[in-house]
């Protein structure tokens, strides 16, 4: 059997039929030239096992695959270099040769790809072996894996060396662990590994035609776990503490990050970041970390990142009640808010709804960090209308869908809507709202209020409680008639009615605003409704007449407001508005109702 060839054979792009025959080439040349390899390693013949493996390691230098199919190809080679490892192991330990004349032999290999590959394999011997300092050979290597400039290629040659490297950093703990500033070493191995491989990943992007940009952007993101493992890697060491995150870690490879000016470089990174380091250090690096975000490119996802943090920070914060004062202490809402301001400035052609999902984002951290300060809710809702105003009401369904996230987490928080309706911008919010969403927002409102049975017993937030539910109660402009569902009308009026009597206040005078209240806004809201509201309205207003009867005897002086006869002049207003419907049938039994009670008191 014929050693197998070293050329590299470069051809026009293929089909997929083309690079599965290019793949079943390269895939046998190892398989042919790892037999030799083999045989030379049982008979213990050095030079041959480095002849073969070089071959071998030659099919890794063809352009013709597809980052998918490279990688198979790179496993297959990947398998038998770690048996040639076990080998070099083998023969250093055994004294047929020593590690740093291996360390010279492999050197010799003819090609520059095989050679660093060999090389890597070596030094991850010479490592093991304690026979130099684990930060010289390491920073040897990471050195010579520059002779490979080739994207594909170099992102692989440069995965191979973190991976038979990460059990060997001088890390604390370790068995190659030194002093401060072999811990320093590590660290600058594993960054400067990583800057190497992202400049090579963001290359990829260039290389080609204009017309396969976005089949080399699947193919790119195929790759990424490549380039950010090296990160994992850093999270791994125990050296780096706080101090050396921030002063070292997180600067440079923000700096990279920043540089590189790749959006899907600059999303994956971002997201490697915080899934990577541990919540402690985001909080206390905050401010570095969010001033990277604005710098991004215009293309990034930046709502879905910065959402990712500010889930896990506020997770961390609901994971002990004693975390609070770092959060108050480091200034993490003011942070977070200029940070958000910062980006949607940076980026006037954001989307409306990428602007208000971010703002859903701080709201959800904001309640789950300091749900008592609600001036911070409410300075997240004024961000929002800020950013709305100059703006019709709102068409696009997704934003829509965001503002509707955003008015009902409080409502979902603080289960009352007494804290909601103290947000002086959660109405001017919902002014943006179309007409149906306001009603489905009406809607959740009220149903928030019976869930939780909020009692609510002042006229002045009775007054903005309407102002929130005004789509339900009167008609709003706009609005079509022919548009409108009579059994979601019925069900809309009813919720309204049911409403009504949860409005309470045990001192009468206040009692009665409330009512005057109510009726102002019933009357207004046209003929259609006043069937299902009156009845309400006349209800609980018998119920303060009940309770109020008899002191007209006893109390006089027309400075007492809340007296059975001004409450029922009330009610024949408010049951003679029922005239215009027409539903006399109704009018007479609210009338017999009022006569009953009227009666009732003169007994």
């Amino acid at each position: 059997m014929a050693a197998a060839s070293t050329s590299v054979r470069v051809l026009p792009d293929g089909g997929a039929d083309d690079e599965e025959r290019w793949l079943a080439e390269g895939i046998a040349g190892v398989q042919q030239n790892a037999f030799y390899m083999h045989r030379a390693l049982d008979s213990n013949n050095l030079k041959d096992a480095l002849k073969y493996s070089a071959q071998m390691l030659s099919e890794l230098r063809t352009s013709r695959l597809s980052p998918h199919k490279y990688y198979e190809l790179y496993m297959r080679a990947f398998d038998e270099m770690k048996k040639l490892e076990m080998f070099f192991r083998e023969e250093t330990r055994r004294g047929s040769c020593s590690v740093v004349d291996l360390y010279e032999l492999v050197q010799h290999a003819g090609n520059v790809l095989p050679r660093l590959y060999l090389l890597c394999t070596v030094g991850s011997v010479y490592i093991k072996s304690k026979e130099a300092p684990a930060k010289d050979v390491l920073k040897d290597l990471v050195e010579m894996c520059r002779g490979i400039q080739h994207p594909l290629r170099g992102l692989f040659l440069r995965s191979y060396l973190s991976q038979i490297s990460r059990d060997k950093l001088p890390d604390i703990g370790s068995e190659y662990e030194g002093d401060v500033e072999n811990i320093n070493d590590a660290v600058e191995f594993v960054l400067q590994n990583f800057i190497e491989m992202n400049k090579l990943w963001v290359r990829m992007q260039h290389q080609g035609p204009a017309r396969e940009k976005e089949k080399r952007g699947k193919e790119r993101n195929e790759l990424r776990d490549l380039v950010g493992k090296n990160l994992h890697v850093l999270g791994q060491i125990d050296g780096v503490d706080l101090d050396m995150y921030k002063e070292t870690v997180l600067p440079r490879i923000l700096e990279q990050v920043v540089n590189c000016k790749d959006d899907l470089a600059q999303f994956y990174l971002m997201d490697c970041i915080i899934q990577v380091f541990p919540d402690e250090y985001h909080l206390q690096t905050l401010e570095t970390l969010l001033s990277a975000f604005p710098q991004l490119q215009p293309s990034v996802d930046i709502k879905t990142v910065l959402s990712q943090l500010m889930d896990r920070l506020s997770n961390y914060a609901a994971s002990s009640p004693e975390l609070l004062p770092e959060f108050l202490q480091v200034e993490a809402f003011a942070k977070f808010s200029n940070a958000i301001g910062k980006v949607i400035e940076a980026q006037p052609d954001m989307p409306v709804v990428g602007a208000i999902t971010l703002y859903v984002s701080l709201l959800t951290f904001t309640l789950r960090v300091h749900p008592d300060r609600l001036d911070y809710v409410d300075q997240v809702l004024g961000a929002c209308v800020k950013k709305l105003s100059g703006k019709a009401k709102l068409e696009d369904s997704r934003a829509t869908k965001q503002i509707v996230a955003l008015l009902s987490a409080p409502l979902e928080k603080y289960s009352n809507i007494v804290t909601a309706l103290e947000l002086s911008n959660y109405p001017r919010v919902m002014d943006y709202l179309d007409n149906a969403t306001t009603k489905v927002m009406a809607v959740v409102i009220i149903q928030s209020i019976m869930k939780n049975t909020t009692c609510i017993s002042t006229s002045d937030k009775i007054e903005a409680l309407f102002d929130l539910i005004k789509g339900l109660i009167k008609d709003m402009d706009g609005a079509q008639d022919d548009e409108l569902d009579e059994e979601d009308f019925k069900e809309e009026q009813n919720s309204v009615a049911r409403l009504i009597h949860m409005l309470h206040n045990d001192d009468p005078e206040e009692m009665l605003k409330i009512l005057c209240t109510v009726q102002k806004h019933i009357l207004q809201g046209g003929p259609k409704r006043l069937t299902f509201t009156v009845p309400s309205l006349v209800f609980s207003s018998l119920k303060l007449v009940r309770r109020l009867q008899g002191q007209d005897g006893d109390v006089t002086g027309e400075d007492v407001p809340a007296t059975p006869k001004k409450i029922f002049q009330i009610l024949h207003q408010t049951i003679e508005a029922l005239s215009c419907v027409p539903s006399p049938e109704l009018a007479l039994r609210l009338y017999l109702q009022c006569a009953e009670v009227f009666n009732l008191g003169c007994q």
